[in-house]
């Protein structure tokens, strides 16, 4: 392979050619519809507005990013793709009647939509309690209300607990013994 040359190349196209891609057509008509129908047109002149985007308030933020956690803890992607049915049943032995069940047991990878619902709310539900703890913790307000804070938020820390407890009991028996 012989060695290449380190001189550029002559230019072949001047910046007049690089600006206008239609100058290096001999056809007459592309001429024309270039020039013909911007002699006599004119644009019209709008006063337009540029829309104004106000941000939203901090309770909509906090609002979508509770309803988003909501749904990724609750497996809504987990139900759109398996598309599990939202609630099953299951035979008495004894009786033969059908009941319902709620939770999947035995399996920690699947769940019935209802399942996942009530598990994602009560994890919702322990963290409004922790934001609620916070808000106690305000200077600026009355006693009473930050002791209802207070009170609120532990109570919902605690029932979500023993409530996501509960369900990880009937999910797996005998895990949490």
């Amino acid at each position: 392979m012989p060695p290449k040359s380190e001189t550029l190349p002559p230019p072949t196209a001047t910046a007049a050619t690089l600006s206008d891609p239609s100058s290096g057509s001999i056809d007459p008509i592309v001429h024309v519809i270039q020039i013909l129908p911007y002699s006599f047109l004119r644009p019209p002149r709008l006063r337009l507005k540029l829309p104004t985007l106000t941000l939203p308030s901090p309770m909509t933020v906090y609002a979508l990013v509770l309803l988003t956690y909501f749904m990724v803890v609750s497996g809504i992607v987990y139900d759109v793709i398996v598309e599990p049915p939202g609630i099953g049943s299951t035979q008495d032995r004894l009786t033969g009647s059908v009941r319902p069940v709620v939770f999947l047991p035995g399996r920690v990878n699947g769940q019935y939509i209802i399942e996942g619902l009530s598990s994602g709310f009560m994890f919702v539900l322990g963290g409004v309690g922790i934001v609620l703890m916070d808000l106690a913790l305000d200077r600026n307000r009355a006693k009473s209300v930050k002791v209802s804070y207070a009170t609120a938020g532990i109570s919902s820390i605690v029932l979500a607990y023993v409530m996501s407890m509960l369900f990880i009991r009937i999910k797996i028996p005998g895990y949490l013994h």
